[in-house]
């Protein structure tokens, strides 16, 4: 599998390739965690929260994208 991820997109075949979108969607569910532990951490300041807020959504949606690209392939 490591070996998909470190060649070029256009030598992948279609298969490495949907490995590799699955590794980058649980790289980012890992993402999320951090970000959760960051979340619990209650740093009392509103627009870091706000800002953490944003992250987390972006990242979800972003971890969605690569999900539907993936059973698309």
């Amino acid at each position: 599998m490591r070996a998909a991820v470190v060649q070029l997109p256009a030598t992948r075949t279609a298969s490495e390739s949907r490995q590799v979108l699955r590794i980058a969607a649980r790289q980012l569910e890992r993402a999320d965690l951090y970000l959760a532990a960051v979340e619990a951490l209650d740093l009392g300041d509103r627009q870091a929260a706000r800002a953490l807020n944003q992250v987390r959504s972006d990242l979800d949606g972003l971890r969605r994208y690569l999900i539907e690209l993936r059973a698309s392939t």
